[in-house]
């Protein structure tokens, strides 16, 4: 993609970055700061825009005002020498692959998030089934979904997690791993990613990547099946 680049106030280049669209918002993503008063370039240049950029940048548009909307750490796991999990459904479950409409994936996804969770979406369920799940499992967030996804589902058939994984910039990307906390056992996440993640080499991928929100304790679970850090990043909110 063309970088579009962001000039200071004496015209020298600021800051490079790839324009995109966030939760309904131009966004500058991928910022790189290239010069000297980049802070003050968005500030004054992007209002109303989601930045996506270093966490230094980012804490440095907070500190004038920005609203952080996330802070994420980048994993990517290798997977020819991912160390072995389980990966099988446990009892009472079964593995299916995501071919299910939004409507039947929604309880179990929007149960996985609760408010006191890093990345509840603070909307009402419409919107989140009609604006955030419905277009992912459409391919239109960040690319079709790919085979190796799947979902759990209970003895009546009902779906009670998921992996979803897609097609981003190139190779497999771990949009989603949810489970409804009140219908199924601990570890399932980890299992449904495993199996996941087994499916991805299968089907002849050497990586597959991630991004979790900080403070989320399933890093934890990630980096034990082999994904590793290979960078941060904040989103913030110029105000308008």
């Amino acid at each position: 993609m063309e970088r579009v680049i962001l000039a200071g106030a004496d015209g020298a280049p600021a800051v490079s970055y790839v324009e995109d669209e966030r939760y309904g918002l131009p966004c500058a993503d991928r910022v790189e700061v290239i010069g000297p008063g980049a802070v003050d370039a968005i500030m004054a240049k992007l209002p109303g825009w989601a930045v996506v950029g270093p966490v230094d940048l980012g804490e440095a548009l907070v500190a004038r005002g920005a609203r952080v909307r996330r802070h994420a750490h980048e994993m990517t796991c290798e997977l020819r020498t991912a160390p072995p999990a389980e990966a099988g459904a446990p009892d009472g479950f079964r593995f299916t692959p995501c071919d299910r409409p939004a409507e039947e994936v929604f309880a179990a996804w929007r149960a996985a998030y609760p408010p006191d969770h890093p990345d509840h979406r603070n909307v009402d369920d419409a919107a989140a089934l009609r604006d955030i799940l419905t277009p992912l499992l459409e391919g239109k967030v960040i690319g079709e979904i790919l085979p190796c996804s799947l979902l759990a589902v209970d003895r009546d058939d009902a779906v009670a997690g998921g992996v979803l994984v897609t097609a981003f910039r190139g190779r497999p990307w771990v949009a989603e791993v949810f489970r409804h906390p009140a219908r199924t056992p601990s570890g399932l996440g980890a299992r449904m990613l495993a199996a996941a993640r087994d499916e991805a080499a299968a089907g002849g991928w050497e990586r597959l990547g991630l991004a979790v929100s900080d403070g989320n304790p399933a890093r934890r679970v990630y980096e034990r099946l082999g994904f590793t850090l290979v960078g941060s990043s904040m989103t913030v909110v110029i105000p308008s």
